[in-house]
């Protein structure tokens, strides 16, 4: 049964990002949850390396799965990939509703990560190869925006579900995170396949047809489709000529360039220490002491934050490009993480025993330095919700060819997720054994990414997916004198019009046009 398909980039982005969705489920469903007495008192206080076990599971899990994810989109595509791992989040929500101990706990959160690991890394593939240069990096924000709207819904459905009495407050909570899946799986017939995908199958027939419905409302003799087609086949063919196969594509013939760049920002999302607000905001709010309903509340205040910031940058981030935004954004970022290391290490108080009794808080403020802490928490979030947090979705997955789109993005998912558990594992016990000093580390960090962002990342904004590979060829242009815009698809574009009005065969320009010029009419 072949369902009826819909060609509206925006509305495939909507329903490909509950895959997004997914993932801020998930954070929130341990972030509302791990300092409620009903989780307390269940899983006997979990704390230190139990709860960063318990923190880090799902990124575990996505590790592997953007393992699989490579290999299964290229396969069986980016929109089919998404929907097998919506399979994995039920087992393990399931799993993590009938827990009776953190070992099962712990089992279902890997299982969702698995799902997680392959919508993070594929969702943004699909929204990459469907969408136009112009607005290709507010379409992938969509996916960032997702996230977020999933931290917010399921943090404040956690925080409703806290006044329930017993294990049913948080079992309550992560069942319902059945229901975004079973919405994204009943979206996803209704999706076409990447145009791009089927070209790299050898299904061209179907790939113009997909193509010319979402650039040109099915035209395939727009000039927009025929440039845009010639580009595809021609860097398809190239690639196909190419002396390297397997792993090798990711190295050889300046590959790693890409390679580097694509593994290397989405570790950096990881590295700015921007989501050890979003895990663990809760101790973080404690050492500037807030405590009980109004440092939950205060929690969720920062993700409506993430959102208001995030949807601001959907309207500019095509404009301003790609570099702007990951260099300022770092060094705003690693001010914030200074500031908030350096008052709790100047104006803090050791706590014997952790705050009310939670090890993984052993230092607070008071006053004016609490208010300090907690305004430039939120400044961080919010410079990184304009910045890295989107940005680094969109790069990630723009940098690669057609040929690793699908594994190189999975790879590049796999170096988000490994930092992830790592700092999953290493955050509840830094709290414990080094507290203030590990934001000074971030801030460190911080400052590195902005200095690798100005000397290895060209500008890919409003450039096809094509053109950007010769941006990482060699000779290309250096990083820093780059710039938005300057297509040569425009240019293409016109050739094509201008053939057209003298009514000369396109295929003595455009060889492979001969397959567009069969659909006509």
């Amino acid at each position: 049964m072949e369902f009826p398909k819909i060609y509206n980039t925006y509305f495939l982005a909507i329903i490909s990002t509950i895959g997004g969705m997914l993932f801020g489920f998930d954070i929130s469903s341990m972030s509302a949850i791990i300092g409620t007495d009903q989780y307390v008192d269940y899983f006997n206080d979990p704390h230190g390396v139990t709860q960063g076990a318990i923190g880090s599971a799902l990124a575990a899990g996505s590790v592997v799965g953007a393992l699989f994810a490579g290999p299964l989109s290229d396969k069986f595509g980016r929109r089919d990939a998404i929907f097998l791992a919506c399979l994995w989040w039920l087992v393990g929500t399931a799993i993590q509703v009938a827990c009776n101990g953190y070992g099962m706990l712990i089992a279902g959160r890997i299982l969702n990560g698995v799902c997680v690991g392959i919508t993070s890394s594929q969702v943004p593939v699909y929204l990459a190869e469907i969408a136009k240069k112009e607005k290709r990096g507010s379409i992938i924000v969509i996916q960032q925006l997702a996230i977020e709207w999933g931290i917010l819904i399921m943090f404040f459905v956690g925080y409703g579900c806290s006044f329930i009495a017993g294990d049913a407050s948080f079992r309550t909570a992560w069942g319902i995170q059945f229901v975004p899946a079973v919405l994204l799986m009943l979206g996803i017939p209704f999706l076409p396949r990447s145009p791009r995908w089927l070209a790299k199958v050898g299904r061209e027939e179907k790939a113009i047809e997909v193509l010319a419905r979402i650039q040109a409302h099915g035209k395939a003799d727009d000039p927009l489709v025929i440039a845009e087609w010639e580009e595809i086949i021609t860097i398809l063919v190239a690639e196909r000529e190419a002396p390297y196969s397997g792993w090798r594509r990711f190295v050889k013939n300046g590959m790693w360039r890409r390679t580097f760049a694509g593994m290397s920002v989405q570790a950096w999302q990881q590295l700015s220490g921007a989501n050890v607000m979003t895990y663990y905001v809760v101790y973080v709010f404690q050492m500037a002491h807030l405590s009980g309903n109004i440092n939950l509340i205060s929690s969720g205040v920062q993700y409506a934050l993430f959102i208001v910031f995030t949807s601001i940058v959907f309207f500019f981030i095509d404009k301003t490009g790609r570099r702007p935004l990951l260099i300022y954004g770092a060094i705003g970022m690693g001010i914030c993480q200074f500031v908030v290391g350096g008052v709790l290490g100047s104006y803090g108080s050791y706590v014997p025993g952790g705050v009310g009794g939670n090890e993984n808080v052993i230092i607070q403020v008071t006053g004016q330095p609490s208010h300090v802490v907690i305004a430039f928490s939120y400044l961080l979030i919010i410079v990184y919700a304009l910045t890295l947090a989107p940005v680094a979705w969109v790069y990630a997955a723009e940098v690669w060819s057609l040929e690793t789109r699908g594994m190189g993005m999975a790879l590049a998912s796999v170096a988000n997720w490994l930092l992830n558990f790592a700092l999953g594992l290493f955050v509840p016990p830094a709290f414990h054994n080094i507290s203030w000093k590990t934001f000074i580390i971030f801030g460190v960090l911080c400052f590195g990414a902005a200095v690798q962002a100005f000397l290895f990342y060209p500008e890919t904004a409003r450039k096809s997916l094509e053109e950007i590979e010769r941006l990482f060829s060699k000779g290309g242009p250096r990083p820093w004198k780059t710039r938005p815009g300057d297509s040569m698809l425009d240019e293409k574009i016109a050739q094509v019009e201008e053939l057209q009005q003298k009514g000369e065969p396109l295929g003595e320009k455009f060889g492979s046009i001969s397959h567009a010029e069969g659909l006509k009419g």
